[in-house]
């Protein structure tokens, strides 16, 4: 199975590259699929697409069962989840893709566009935040939906390592040591 885990990865920061190496070892390998547009969030804060794709592959590393998709770059803008899926089974029919999102997510799944097509075709993988009560939400107890409670998980945030840099903060350790210095020789993020 292939576990899609998509993201803005504006920068891509450990704790990301953890849930991913986390569950390529449960479900086979992730893919790690950089959104151009989430429409859940603005555009303006986001770094070049192809910067975020480099940072991402320097992050990832030389790790086998993970690895960066591109794949949202050709599709239509704001990028939704439901169309990417369908276009991966089209393009991939022989393998089975599942998905992997935060509890914050799984609580926000009923607003997503077409989320019953999604859980129709796909499994869903949670890993849990201790922070959002899942107990109320509504796919919480879908077949399709597994929930991972022991996922390794590090509150880190991409806008707090943003906030950093800007600030001229250190970002060692919230990162890889390569996406660090990738970051500064580029000089992301310091407006």
């Amino acid at each position: 199975m292939t576990a899609l885990f998509f993201g803005s990865f504006n920068p891509v920061h450990v704790g990301h590259l953890i849930i991913a190496n986390y569950f390529a070892e449960q479900l086979g390998e992730t893919w790690m699929v950089l959104t151009p547009h989430n429409p859940h969030k603005e555009r303006k804060t986001l770094a070049n697409d192809y910067d975020r794709l480099a940072l991402l592959d320097l992050g990832i590393g030389e790790n086998e069962k993970v690895r960066s998709s591109n794949i949202e770059f050709a599709l239509p803008k704001p990028s939704y989840t439901v169309d990417t899926l369908t276009y991966l089974r089209e393009k991939y029919p022989k393998r089975q893709f599942a998905l992997i999102m935060g509890g914050d997510n799984l609580v926000s799944l009923p607003k997503w566009k077409n989320a019953e097509e999604i859980l129709k075709h796909h499994e869903v993988h949670v890993y849990v935040r201790p922070e959002y009560d899942l107990a109320g939400a509504e796919y919480a107890d879908h077949p399709q939906v597994t929930l991972h409670t022991e996922a390794p998980q590090m509150r880190v945030s991409s806008s707090y390592i943003r906030k950093s840099i800007a600030e001229n903060r250190s970002i060692q350790y919230l990162v890889p040591e390569p996406v660090r210095e990738e970051i500064i020789a580029k000089g992301l993020y310091t407006k």
